[in-house]
């Protein structure tokens, strides 16, 4: 019997060869100083071609969102240059690829921005329990400096012009980054957003930056080339939703009449926002499940299954099986990944992870 994950999908605005996603994942190898991909970024995504769907690692629209070492950025015309030569093999591989657009919000430090700035975040909340990794290695975090009205306005002004970078360096489409606790959701959670102005306070007011965002972006590429991550009440970077029912049920409700290409749900933590969210969004639906282990193929074959999503996103698995469908055809065995190579360095951990069920792209 074919896995469901193997079907082809035919959606509203999104036709892939199957339901296999390819999750974003933080890499860090790009250059640290321009933010252009490494060489062998091209080599990597077109190893993993066979996915339906392949969601770039995060890229900063801004230099003060970037994250953190060697994470890429689509803003200059090398980091453009750098993202087509990557978006051309993965093509000639046959496959279709989203570039995820991010701005990590407070989630960064003076160490890792240009001159030493101060984070940025709806208000100045400071990360008490966790340390952040920078160049210098583990830090505290610093308290952000709150974003002025027009600061907000510019960053929606950064995911736009991102976006249109996107499309100019070959990308098929955009995911938007409101996940896992940075900008985005930084703006929805009661506990990160302490504003009175017109982007905090009520729920309204909470949801307006990332409703801008995405009306922003999908002006500048059209809604059927835009998506949206989100991660329901995940408690990730110290993000605590009071009520992620009533957030995400309006947040989806407002979202829903745009005819984006996809919704992107993470579901973590006690809300079942799959089967909350699912009747509410018209379009297609991809899930996730982020713990800490990788996630086994049969949840994702349990989650079309049962109607809870029409495609299925894995993160870990394809670091170390570039040609996870395939595998998954085929009965071959999965591979485990090598936690020590998954944040920067080169080939190793990378592209070298040997492709048992089909011939590897070299």
């Amino acid at each position: 019997m074919t896995s469901p994950l193997l079907l082809p999908y035919e959606g509203p605005r999104l036709s892939l060869r199957n339901r296999i996603a390819m999750a974003p994942m933080t890499r860090g190898r790009a250059d640290d100083v321009t933010g252009v991909p490494n060489p062998l970024t091209a080599r990597y995504y077109a190893q993993r071609a066979g996915a339906g769907l392949i969601v770039s690692e995060g890229i900063w629209a801004d230099v003060l969102g970037k994250s953190g070492p060697g994470v890429p950025g689509l803003v200059t015309e090398a980091q453009v240059a750098g993202w087509r030569q990557v978006t051309d093999a993965v093509h000639v591989a046959g496959g279709t690829i989203f570039a995820q657009l991010w701005h990590v919000g407070r989630m960064t430090h003076p160490f890792i921005l240009p001159d030493g700035a101060t984070p940025l975040a709806p208000s100045a909340v400071r990360i008490e329990s966790e340390r952040i990794y920078t160049n210098a290695g583990n830090v505290d975090h610093v308290t952000p400096r709150a974003m002025t009205t027009a600061e907000v306005e510019g960053a929606i002004g950064a995911f736009a012009r991102e976006a249109r970078n996107a499309i100019r360096a070959g990308f098929d489409g955009v995911e938007i980054h409101g996940a896992n606790g940075y900008l985005i959701q930084q703006f929805l959670a009661e506990n990160t957003n302490l504003r009175t102005d017109r982007f905090g306070g009520s729920r309204e007011n909470r949801l307006r930056f990332a409703l801008d965002v995405v009306e922003a972006v999908a002006a500048e590429v059209g809604p059927g080339r835009v998506g949206l991550r989100i991660s329901p009440d995940n408690p990730e970077n110290e993000i605590a939703e009071r009520d992620p029912r009533g957030t995400y049920r309006a947040l989806v409700d407002a979202l829903d009449p745009l005819g984006l290409a996809y919704l992107h749900i993470i579901e973590r933590g006690a809300y079942q926002a799959l089967a909350d969210l699912r009747p509410r969004w018209s379009g297609t639906l991809i899930g996730n499940y982020n713990g800490p282990e990788a996630t086994p193929l049969g949840a994702g074959e349990e989650v079309l299954a049962a109607g809870l999503a029409d495609v299925f996103s894995f993160g870990r698995l394809f670091i170390s099986n570039p040609d996870l469908p395939a595998r998954l055809a085929t009965g071959a065995p999965l591979a485990a990944h090598d936690p020590a190579t998954v944040y920067g360095g080169g080939a190793e951990g990378y592209v070298d992870y040997p492709d048992e069920a089909v011939p590897a792209i070299r």
